[in-house]
C-alpha cells in the first residue's frame, strides 16, 4: 500500500518532519530524509493497526470496499 508523505526541513535544528496527510495526526521525524522515512513508515503500520474490540453477541462484523 502507498500512502503519500511530506517532508519538511527544520531550519532551526536541520532535522526533518514528515506527515501523512491522509491520515490525520499521523506525523514523525528523522535528522535524515532517510530517517524521516523510516519513522513515519513506522508510524503509519501503527497507525492503521486494529484495536481488539469486545462486542455483543449479537453484533455483526463486516467490512466495505470504497
Amino acid at each position: 500500500m502507498k500512502w503519500r508523505v511530506i517532508i519538511e526541513p527544520d531550519p532551526e535544528t536541520g532535522d526533518y518532519a514528515v506527515w501523512c496527510p491522509e491520515l490525520p495526526g499521523c506525523t514523525s521525524a528523522g535528522e535524515s530524509q532517510q530517517e524521516a522515512l523510516e519513522n513515519i513508515r513506522e508510524a503509519i503500520e501503527l497507525y492503521l493497526q486494529h484495536d481488539a474490540i469486545d462486542l455483543p453477541a449479537e453484533a455483526i462484523v463486516a467490512e466495505v470496499n470504497v
